[in-house]
């Protein structure tokens, strides 16, 4: 687990050592053990790769850059792949000669012997670059669900990449202007999904995509990494899926517990965790150690559930109680190391628990992708709802009543009840096929974006456009979770694990992030997963008898921090300063009356508007840091 950078300068013969490593400095935290560096220069162009290395596998032989024996190709990687011992033998039974342990040197054989085809077989979470120069060829890769991010940057002189966007920003000459696609995407989000950025002419490398540079044309070229899936012969029965879900959990699990340093499980009480850290205790030889946090807002808590689950599981459980002053404390350097705006506000007991749990282990597997993998989202529930809806209210009468009810339905407060629920259901509904669309906005909705934006700024109808580019039209289950697995799960959940994990410099890996328990649910009936209104029905079915009962059928709140009203006390003053007239004028990206009545409207308590303040407020936190130097 680490960190990479990536040069090239084209026709021109100069060292770029320094700048690489200046770019391995700015993410020393991604990788604190060691340090990698390779360079070359000739008259066509100089190279250079870097990286930071976090030690989890092969902790004395394993420092990269990684070579061939003729030194022909060279890697550097950031990740982990979990099935490379297999790999490794099938390559030695082959004649492949290695001199480490690491996984690193298994994916340059891969390379070396199959060629870019062999990134398809990798099982992992990665992010890396790899030059060879019998081609004069760079080639750059993320994994199927994109675990790792990677960010790349070309013009007629450079190709620059890297993990994280403060290393490439570094190596600009000057700070990029804001992203008007991004913009957009980010308020209606509140994330900024592949491939794009906050900056303009800085790209985000999708999923399970590869990047191909020539290094003589300088030409770049993208492509998806084909995946071979293997296809069910005939129908499944219920009762032989639950079976094969258990095969392939206990696998995936089996898999991720591979390190070479101490290991635990992130354990929620939720029905994901609890299965992970379930099946983490039937494959250890010793106790596992559990990590969970405890809010003092009872409204937030539930860490009785978790340390049910370690009594179970007999677990070294470890409890952290969270309290306001430990998050405000280092909110703003949770938030600005996202290096672009990023609204997620689980990311603050992200990072918290990540930070306590490295005092222990170096490597945490975590729940995430449970509710993609297995329809666990309320939201999976729309389509129902929106069928349901519009079947009796046709949209002229709905339109007008949904006006006329949401003043009844608004809170003041952030608490998201029952008459927040009724609310992003209602205000999800549509008549034609954006329902989707709508209840996976966390931000503001299009009519908003357009008012809170300046006319300039403001870009019709790009969310739509962008997820039909995407993903083509989006109806019924697994559709919804291929939207999730493209969007939310890249461009939110797995950054905010990634960046909060590594700010820590610890290590999560998640089991259910698995491309064959994602190919083998895609072919199951949907019902399985999705049974009436019971959400994860076949994961749930395939475990309970493992559990007290109706354990799993406990509903979850979510690892969510009151922020609305954090924005009402100790964040008001920061707050109205990004939001003073005479600053927004000067900004010239937001219309000054919406967005002070809006902000009006959420700290005078008539209306509670969390999602789009504090939106708003992580985006206004970015820009003064970034633009105006502000640390």
């Amino acid at each position: 687990m680490c960190g990479i950078n990536g040069i090239v300068i084209q026709n021109k013969k100069t060292q770029i050592d320094e700048a690489v490593h200046q770019m391995n400095t700015c993410i020393i935290h991604r990788g604190p053990d060691d340090e990698g560096l390779f360079s070359e220069t000739n008259e066509e162009y100089s190279i250079a790769f870097g990286m930071r290395r976090l030690s989890v596998i092969d902790l004395h032989s394993g420092s990269q850059p990684i070579y061939s024996d003729d030194k022909n190709l060279v890697i550097v990687f950031n990740g982990e792949i979990y099935n490379y011992k297999e790999l490794r033998q099938e390559l030695i039974d082959k004649g492949v000669q290695f001199y480490t342990q690491s996984d690193t040197e298994v994916v340059l054989q891969m390379y070396a012997n199959y060629g870019t085809a062999s990134f398809s077989r990798l099982d992992g979470m990665f992010a890396f670059s790899i030059l060879d120069k019998t081609k004069n060829k760079v080639f750059i890769a993320r994994d199927f669900f994109g675990e790792k991010p990677l960010y790349y940057f070309q013009n007629e002189e450079k190709l620059i990449w890297a993990s994280e966007l403060k290393s490439l920003v570094k190596e600009l000459k000057q700070k990029p202007a804001i992203s008007t696609t991004g913009l957009n995407l980010y308020f209606r989000l509140t994330y900024i999904p592949a491939p794009y950025t906050i900056y303009e002419g800085i790209h985000k490398l999708q999923a399970n995509h590869f990047i191909t540079f020539d290094l003589v044309s300088q030409q770049l070229s993208i492509a998806e990494i084909p995946q071979e899936v293997d296809q069910l012969k005939t129908s499944v029965n219920f009762e032989d899926a639950k079976l094969k879900t258990k095969e392939l959990l206990s696998d995936s699990v089996r898999s991720r517990m591979i390190s070479d340093v101490p290991f635990g499980a992130f354990l929620s009480g939720g029905v994901d965790s609890s299965i992970i850290s379930l099946l983490m205790a039937q494959q250890s030889s010793q106790k596992i150690d559990t990590f969970s946090i405890g809010f003092e807002k009872k409204s937030f808590d539930e860490s009785e559930k978790a340390r049910t689950v370690a009594k179970l599981i007999q677990s070294n459980h470890h409890e952290f109680i969270l309290k306001p002053e430990d998050l405000q404390n280092d909110m703003h350097r949770i938030l600005l190391n996202f290096d672009e705006p990023f609204a997620d506000s689980s990311a603050l007991p992200s990072y918290f628990v990540a930070l306590k749990t490295k005092q222990h282990v170096t490597v945490a597997l975590t729940g995430d992708g449970g509710d993609e993998m297995y329809g666990g989202y309320n939201k999976y529930l729309m389509g129902t709802y929106n069928k349901k809806i519009t079947g009796v209210f046709p949209k002229f009468i709905f339109n007008p009543a949904r006006k006329l009810l949401s003043p009844f339905l608004q809170s003041s407060n952030d608490e998201r009840g029952l008459k927040f629920k009724i609310n992003r259901v209602l205000n999800a509904v549509d008549h034609g096929d954006d329902y989707y669309l709508n209840i996976i906005s966390l931000g503001l909705s299009s009519p908003e974006i357009k008012n809170i934006l300046k006319a300039k700024n403001y870009q019709d109808h790009i969310f739509n456009q962008y997820t039909q580019q995407l993903i083509g039209k989006i109806d019924g289950l697994t559709q919804f979770r291929k939207v999730d697995k493209i969007l939310s799960l890249e461009g939110d959940m797995l950054v905010k694990v990634d960046r909060t994990s590594m700010l820590a410099s610890l290590e999560c890996r998640a089991p259910f992030l698995n491309k064959k328990i994602w190919n083998y649910n895609n072919q199951l009936p949907e019902k399985y997963l999705l049974n009436g209104s019971n959400k994860k029905f076949l994961l749930k079915e395939s475990f309970k008898d493992q559990f007290p009962e109706n354990f799993l059928e406990k509903s979850k709140k979510g690892f969510g921090v009151p922020v609305g009203d954090w924005l009402r006390a100790h964040l008001k003053e920061e707050l109205l300063s990004y939001a003073d007239p005479k600053f927004l004028e000067e900004q010239q990206i937001f219309n000054v009356a919406f967005t002070t009545k809006m902000i009006d409207e959420h700290l005078s308590g008539t209306k509670d508007q969390t999602f789009s303040v504090w939106s708003f407020y992580c985006f206004q936190l970015w820009y003064v840091h970034t633009y105006q130097k502000i640390e």
